[in-house]
């Protein structure tokens, strides 16, 4: 790993390991004191902590790395962003697309309440997962038969969320690798359905229950569709930390959730013709760098997470040097300078196995196909 990445890497990987702590120990707290009297005041208040964990996040991508996220949406639809309820579905294709997510639900007020249906093994990360439990996300077993019963339950529980919430649901149910592509192909060629070359196809199962659920007190579906700009590479972790910049672009269209059938078969075609057209989108932008003909909307970049890395900077720090004057009353200098060594590379090797774990080409990948020399060469985008 390069010096600049790694000096880059301790001294946010330290910030992030110590404020997330305690941010996982306060949201404990109001889980066992104030949930039981009250969930909408837990709810909200969690909201506030969660967003001083999420946001140290942010403050990398826009002022670090100064990732530039361009929205593309029609005003009616960008006007509504954070003021209501909404279900969220698109591609997934990078390592840091539900961070891009996280992105536009701050800039529309919402990042404490931007929940997501994930893998069960995400909740058991250390501050990040800890920290997304609390705040209401669903945890799929990825075996239908438990799933359907945790995703019933868990959209039942945000009936009476007291404020605007996006779920985000991918329903490709894994990220976008060129060996799921040429599997997912193979499946459509077969079965003579559209053939994707930018999309995996979505399963439905979870986006039916989702919508069955939801309907009555989500108004809205907003379909995005994510691509990084032509010509340069998919934004990473390690990108981010070595300050390496992306162009990450996104088409937003709002969808009243009563537009959609009332049968289990028909929201399943809703969401299949969804990703068809959403495959000849990308297709029409990476061919022709067209990118629909939606206004581009600013955005802007607040500097919210700026003050709020400043603030968790000057509390550690003072927190810091209180606790070695208080160390080196008890321990001997090379102790203390031991014990700061052996932190400052444990903070690293967690921060360097977060970061490579991430990564998409360490995805697992799709097993079981095999593909013929002149089926691939058929099938793969060109």
């Amino acid at each position: 790993m390069a010096w600049p990445a790694v000096l880059v890497i301790v001294p946010v990987g330290i910030i992030f390991i110590l404020s997330g702590l305690i941010v996982n120990l306060i949201q404990a707290v109001l889980f066992i004191l104030v949930r039981p009297v009250s969930k909408s005041l837990h709810r909200r208040i969690n909201k506030i902590v969660a967003e001083l964990l999420w946001l140290e996040l942010i403050v990398l991508v826009d002022w670090w790395a100064n990732l530039k996220i361009e929205v593309y949406a029609d005003d009616e639809t960008f006007e509504l962003l954070g003021k209501e309820h909404a279900l969220v579905i698109s591609n997934h294709n990078s390592d840091l697309d539900w961070l891009v997510g996280w992105i536009l639900a701050q800039r529309s007020g919402c990042l404490g309440s931007a929940l997501a249906v994930m893998k069960k093994e995400a909740k058991v990360l250390p501050i990040i997962g800890w920290s997304m439990w609390f705040s209401d996300y669903v945890f799929l077993e990825r075996s239908w038969g438990k799933d359907e019963r945790i995703l019933q339950s868990g959209f039942e529980r945000l009936a009476d969320f007291p404020m605007p919430f996006w779920l985000a649901l991918f329903v490709e149910g894994t990220r976008f690798t060129q060996a799921k592509l040429l599997a997912a192909q193979e499946f459509a060629a077969s079965r003579g359905i559209p053939v994707p070359r930018n999309v995996l196809i979505p399963r439905t199962k979870g986006f039916v229950s989702a919508v069955t659920h939801l309907r009555s007190f989500v108004p809205a579906i907003y379909d995005a569709t994510v691509a990084v700009a032509n010509s340069q590479p998919a934004p990473t972790f390690l990108r981010i930390f070595r300050g390496q910049s992306s162009v990450i672009k996104v088409l937003l269209e709002r969808h009243s959730m009563q537009e959609l059938p009332e049968t289990a078969d028909g929201i399943a075609q809703w969401c299949k013709d969804a990703f068809v057209t959403k495959d000849a989108v990308l297709e029409k932008y990476f061919s022709k760098d067209i990118f629909r003909d939606k206004k581009l909307q600013d955005i802007g970049r607040p500097k919210k997470s700026l003050f709020v890395m400043i603030f968790w900077s000057s509390l550690l720090a003072y927190a810091t040097v209180r606790l070695f004057q208080w160390l080196s009353l008890f321990l001997a200098s090379w102790e203390v300078i031991t014990f700061s060594i052996a932190f400052l590379f444990l903070v690293t090797i967690i921060m360097q196995i977060l970061i490579q774990s991430s990564e998409s080409e360490r995805s697992t990948p799709a097993t079981n196909f095999t593909l013929s020399e002149g089926t691939r060469q058929r099938l793969l985008p060109r």
